[in-house]
């Protein structure tokens, strides 16, 4: 073998490697991402403390898992887990940050993406801001398993985005007569408006098994007689005293107290999301992040 064909081998051999090595970072980034909106159509349901403590179940489970605080005016996420983030999404958007320089990373691995506090412009999203997020959005370069994005509570313009720029959206409710009514309402604005047509509730504080089930079936009734509209069960988590506590020391209770009886409520909310096949959470999805970023299409 003469020098000039040795020489065209070894490059040959380094442009493949690069090929090789661009590919796998381009499906890396392209994979597709389980993106979860855990919603509420009011406040004071422990919809946060869900999204905290489901993240933490689900990075148990091994799983890569980044929530985002999408109550953009007034931030939780980082105080509820004891955080203290230098940027956050406000710096984002006005073009001072990318995504990667304000992740911070919380317990047991997972990442989020703080929002800010106090800030007006922040709590209804202009379109241009919202557009520069979906751009830093798709641009992530590590991107997770699942991305929980926790919403605010209510049915104002952010609420509705975020919840239309999932793949699931996920209804924190209660027993509480005022909280179904929420979240009833909240549906009916996503179904009717939106076209969107499948939901998933997430029962919390409540006393067993047999309370989950009966406000399910409350909720299920209405939705079936008023909208022609099935909703699904995901899973109730049973009132803690606990959670008083891991709320003053700004802490997931799955990381303080893994085998307390609400701990056990999200570990098989956890299980359950884990062990779905991607054909099952595809049904109905208007908006997902998948191998071309952003898809807009009707489920």
């Amino acid at each position: 073998m003469d020098q000039a064909t040795t020489l065209r081998e070894l490059v040959n051999n380094k442009t493949n490697d690069r090929s090789q090595m661009e590919m796998k970072r381009r499906d890396k980034r392209h994979r597709s991402i389980r993106v979860i909106a855990i919603t509420s159509g009011k406040g004071g349901v422990g919809k946060t403390n869900i999204a905290v403590n489901l993240a933490y179940a689900l990075a148990v489970m091994n799983r890569k898992v980044m929530v985002m605080d999408a109550d953009m005016g007034l931030a939780n996420i980082d105080l509820v887990l004891g955080l203290t983030p230098k940027y956050n999404l406000y710096h984002v958007l006005k073009g001072e940050k990318s995504l990667k320089d304000i992740i911070v990373k919380g317990p047991q691995g997972i990442t989020v993406l703080p929002a800010a506090s106090g800030i007006e412009e922040m709590a209804d999203l202009s379109k241009g801001y919202k557009l520069t997020l979906l751009d830093e959005l798709n641009a992530l370069e590590e991107r997770p398993d699942f991305m929980l994005v926790d919403t605010a509570a209510g049915i104002a313009g952010n609420v509705t985005y975020f919840n239309l720029a999932a793949k699931e959206i996920v209804v924190v409710t209660s027993p509480e007569p005022t909280s179904m009514t929420d979240a009833y309402a909240l549906m009916k604005i996503l179904f009717q408006g939106y076209a969107r047509k499948r939901f998933r509730l997430i029962i919390n504080m409540v006393k067993n098994q047999a309370e989950a089930m009966e406000v399910f079936h409350r909720l299920r009734h209405a939705m079936d007689h008023f909208l022609s509209l099935q909703i699904e069960l995901l899973g109730y988590v049973v009132y803690d005293e606990k959670f008083k506590e891991v709320i003053k020391r700004q802490k997931a209770l799955m990381e303080l107290y893994p085998h307390s009886p609400a701990a056990k409520c999200l570990y098989n909310i956890a299980a359950k999301v884990c062990n779905e096949t991607p054909e099952a959470v595809e049904e109905g999805s208007l908006v997902f992040f998948g191998n071309t970023g952003i898809y807009h299409g009707h489920g």
